[in-house]
């Protein structure tokens, strides 16, 4: 029978003071019970001798500290989790909310995860098709990675997450594959979007979703991140799945983390934003990977909406130092009309060699790639510079250049939310994108490849 407290001393905001506790631990889970009999659940935040500063998960309206007791159950936050989770909408503190009974568990794990011993992790190198060209073909996702989607507000990240939900898969693999999809201090008309989009097209059979609404409280926020990632080790590590963990908004998530700091008076770090913003967000990201000797592994996708549009707030900044690379989405190309306006010359997937080339894609992807980013590059300095001076300051070939950067755009960037292209075709459109160039121009493929693959001129 656990202890009950009756010496609740202060509340503010998420806050409150229990006084007068005894082997009380950091991160444990506390029920406050009112006279009336509701319960509301908390953490312990700090101890201090024989105080304990708790943080509630809920608003602390109406709590009468004269009369409630707090109870500390003597563990952390845990997720209930079993198979039958596939298929199923969760709050941000796991609790169904799709009208569907309670899970019946196989077990209960620590929202907070176990850690990975780092020389038993595996490096990541096999391919996942997601079936959109910019990233499969230019920035390329490794089973295992952590690759984040850097957005801005009002441009189409949700439509791009619900399509990599929907498309993703590992080629050549028996395992099965499932997405864990959390959605942070997002609207209703959000959530709604991504249920109804997994029903209509069927992805809801391999997916478990974590909704926390941006009505919810703060502090639920930052337990739906783990409490995703719990499911999804349990879903890898456990039954052998591979893992693709959605997680949007990190923004919503951090300006939670500063919301409770603030309450807590503690000295602000860049923007307000906690000291130790780079270390809770590392504790998320790095939950991502392979482990030797088990079948299953994690990739992580991140999404964040950068405040301003600005790379370097400390968000974007600091999930860029953590994470293997970043796709960045391009304010520009989206009022072109562009879907999904993914800007690749910024992008960058850092182990995209690992998970290309022979066996695994197809042998003149790195060339190919590479050839592709050159032209791009140079064909929108020649577009800038006709804009400028005019179309006579281009040469014959930087016209050619212009031209293959505005099909580039059309063709390849531009294909849809619905469109899902396998590798094969990504490339195949590389190659007919390329015969716009004098063949002269192609310095950075290997002759065998050019005379097997780009197509002839009619």
């Amino acid at each position: 029978m656990q202890k009950e407290y009756r010496t609740i001393k202060e509340v503010v905001g998420p806050l409150m003071l229990v006084e007068h506790v005894e082997n009380v631990k950091y991160n444990e889970l506390v029920e406050i019970e009112q006279a009336d009999g509701e319960v509301r659940q908390g953490k312990v935040l700090e101890v201090n001798r024989d105080r304990a500063l708790v943080q509630l998960f809920e608003a602390s309206q109406g709590l009468k500290i004269s009369s409630a007791k707090a109870r500390f159950l003597g563990k952390s936050i845990e997720l209930k989790v079993s198979p039958d989770m596939l298929g199923r909408v969760f709050d941000g503190m796991g609790h169904p909310k799709d009208g569907g009974p309670e899970i019946i568990p196989e077990k209960s794990v620590d929202i907070n995860g176990a850690p990975i011993n780092p020389a038993a992790r595996d490096y990541p190198d096999e391919f996942i098709q997601t079936g959109i060209s910019a990233i499969d073909g230019l920035n390329t996702l490794v089973r295992g990675q952590k690759l984040p989607v850097f957005s801005a507000s009002g441009l189409p990240h949700a439509n791009l997450a619900a399509q990599i939900a929907r498309q993703a898969k590992v080629l050549g693999s028996d395992s099965k594959f499932a997405v864990v999809f959390a959605a942070m201090g997002i609207t209703y008309e959000e959530a709604d979007f991504f249920i109804s989009d997994f029903r209509k097209t069927g992805a809801i059979d391999r997916t478990v979703l974590f909704m926390n609404l941006a009505n919810d409280p703060a502090i639920e926020r930052i337990a739906t991140p783990r409490m995703a990632l719990s499911a999804a080790e349990y879903l890898a590590f456990d039954l052998g799945m591979h893992v693709l963990v959605i997680l949007t908004d990190i923004t919503n998530y951090a300006e939670a983390m500063r919301e409770v700091s603030a309450a807590r008076k503690e000295v602000p770090g860049r923007r307000g934003y906690p000291g130790y913003l780079y270390t809770d967000l590392a504790s998320i990201y790095e939950r991502a990977g392979k482990i030797r000797g088990k079948e299953g592994s994690i990739t992580q996708i991140p999404i964040l909406t950068m405040p301003e549009d600005d790379k370097t707030h400390p968000i974007p900044d600091l999930t860029g130092y953590i994470t293997e690379g970043q796709i960045i989405l391009s304010r520009e190309l989206y009022k072109k009309g562009f879907n999904p306006p993914i800007d690749v010359l910024p992008s960058l997937s850092r182990l995209k060699d690992k998970g290309i080339g022979k066996g695994k894609t197809r042998e003149d992807h790195a060339d190919t790639m590479n050839q592709l980013f050159a032209a791009y590059a140079r064909g929108k300095e020649a577009k800038e510079l006709s804009a400028i001076l005019g179309d006579a300051a281009l040469t014959d070939v930087d016209k050619k250049y212009a031209k293959f950067a505005e099909e580039f755009e059309r063709q390849y960037i531009s294909q849809g939310f619905d469109c899902n292209r396998t590798i094969e075709q990504t490339l195949d459109l590389g190659w007919k994108l390329l015969s716009i160039l004098p063949r002269s121009e192609l310095k950075r493929i290997k002759d065998q490849y050019i005379q097997t693959y780009l197509p002839t001129q009619e």
